[in-house]
């Protein structure tokens, strides 16, 4: 069945796909790294870049959010106010995911009776004033590490405000 002529065939032909493999990395490297092989040369040429100090320089923030606030549409806010009704409810007494939002504005943290509130809003916060919901609905996770919330964010200070004041007409 297999004779000695079988065997070097197929150890040959082994052997000449190993070889073959071989010579085409060697081709690689010489026609990608030119020259060296495995020596890492330094780039043909370097593109020089100013490194600014900008240590000193103030960042510009925008407005603050007072500005905004004073300006804020609470009808743009009731567009806005869709995102946080998958989890909350404006109804008094009425929790959802999220604690009921009726009142908010102006409302002692964690102040719903029956709601099971996590992590570290608590000791964050005593009382839900604009700047606060500002704050925190820019970055729920940043401004209360631990909290369940697993909403990430408004970017926007104009739509945050915009929320805010619609919030703010509820309840209040």
């Amino acid at each position: 069945m297999f004779d000695t002529m079988t065997m070097t065939k197929i150890l040959g032909g082994v052997c000449g796909t190993f070889l073959v493999f071989l010579l085409g990395k060697f081709a690689a490297e010489e026609i990608y790294h030119g020259g060296g092989h495995g020596d890492h040369h330094e780039a043909g040429y370097v593109v020089p870049v100013e490194v600014a100090d900008n240590a000193g320089a103030e960042v510009d923030e925008g407005p603050a959010f007072e500005e905004v606030f004073a300006m804020a549409d609470a009808a743009a806010g009731e567009g806005q106010w869709r995102a946080c009704s998958a989890c909350h409810a404006l109804e008094d007494g009425v929790n959802g995911v999220g604690p009921t939002l009726y009142g908010i504005v102006g409302r002692d943290v964690a102040a719903v009776d029956g709601f099971g509130y996590s992590g570290n809003l608590i000791a964050v916060n005593d009382v839900w004033t604009p700047e606060e919901l500002n704050d925190f609905l820019e970055s729920p996770r940043n401004y209360a590490p631990g909290t369940a919330m697993g909403y990430n964010g408004m970017r926007k200070i104009e739509d945050r405000a915009n929320l805010i004041a619609y919030l703010e007409t509820i309840g209040g």
